[in-house]
């Protein structure tokens, strides 16, 4: 029977991290690479509920922009290589910080979404006055 405490926020974040399920922490999240399993191994959690959409991806652009084009600035100013030099060096460098922590800050934002117990907003019907 799972524990049906509530999770702290750190024990939610370092669930997310660790790409375990939001409310046991033990079952794994992903059947693939950033395919979700239907439910948890362990708590039989569902993961209907789980929307992150493209937040996740778009954190990690940013941040990796902003990483990526200013070394590519700094080289430029101080060296100035071919821009055969700047594909080799950035094009990887792209690659890892993109890719590498989408999958963490995905599963990071799922953890987040349940341990806010965050839903899609509603309009309610008010009655008339």
């Amino acid at each position: 029977m799972p524990d049906e405490t509530l999770p702290t926020l750190a024990q939610s974040a370092m669930r997310g991290l660790a790409c375990k399920c939001p409310r046991c922490g033990k079952g794994k999240l992903y059947a693939g690479f950033l395919n979700l399993r239907p439910n948890c191994e362990a708590c039989g959690l569902n993961y209907a509920f789980i929307d992150a959409g493209d937040g996740p991806a778009i954190f990690i652009i940013m941040i990796a922009g902003a990483i990526v084009v200013g070394f590519a600035l700094i080289v430029e100013v101080k060296y100035q290589p071919p821009f055969w030099l700047h594909a080799v060096l950035w094009l990887p460098l792209i690659l890892a910080t993109t890719l590498l922590p989408l999958r963490a800050m995905k599963s990071l934002l799922i953890a987040l979404q349940f341990h806010h117990k965050a839903a899609p907003g509603r309009l309610i019907d008010r009655e008339p006055k």
